[in-house]
């Protein structure tokens, strides 16, 4: 698995504070992607143990909210391996804190039905996942935390529990002149 890169201080993708990998790799290439060069498997460095120890150290401070994991694509399967032992470590460190996923598959449509038996373990270690290709056409600035408006906000615990998907509460989209909603 190669990571395109780590942002330390993110407030774009997931509510609070949060640490930011994007792994490259991505199989989609939706028209106007934002990350064009993660498209590339090769792209930027591979994850090594030093890497995956600095990514969990700067999710240590009390003002990181979580980590969020983007692309790339994250559910690609050059990349599960090494989000599972990530995320596996983040849950053991960091219980109070959450993990987003950014993804272009669907989770109802295509990662559940797959019988790839690590898809399920990385869902199990996510909480929020945000489903869907970027459609350029349904761009729009004021969604909040996602790219087009056919992307959905899953809670994945209640989707995995209840066997079908369950959208996370609260207002997802910015609101002119009041700055950003979100609500739990």
């Amino acid at each position: 698995m190669n990571i395109a890169t780590v942002k330390k201080f993110d407030i774009a993708n997931g509510p609070g504070v949060r640490v930011s990998l994007f792994v490259s790799g991505c199989r989609h290439h939706c028209k106007n992607c934002f990350n064009k060069e993660a498209w590339d498997f090769n792209y930027g460095n591979p994850m090594t143990k030093e890497i995956e120890k600095e990514i969990l150290d700067a999710c240590k401070p009390a003002h990181i909210t979580g980590l969020s994991l983007l692309g790339g694509e994250p559910f690609e399967k050059e990349n599960r391996a090494g989000l599972i032992s990530l995320t596996k470590k983040f849950r053991e460190l960091y219980p109070e804190k959450n993990i987003w996923c950014y993804t272009g598959f669907l989770l109802d449509e295509e990662l559940l039905k797959s019988e790839d038996s690590d898809i399920l373990e990385l869902l199990q270690n996510i909480d929020v996942l945000v489903d869907g290709r970027f459609v350029d056409e349904l761009k729009s600035a004021a969604l909040l935390f996602r790219g087009s408006s056919n992307q959905r906000i899953i809670d994945v615990a209640e989707t995995l529990k209840k066997g079908e998907v369950v959208l996370l509460p609260g207002k997802w989209e910015r609101t002119m002149g009041s700055g950003d909603i979100y609500e739990a």
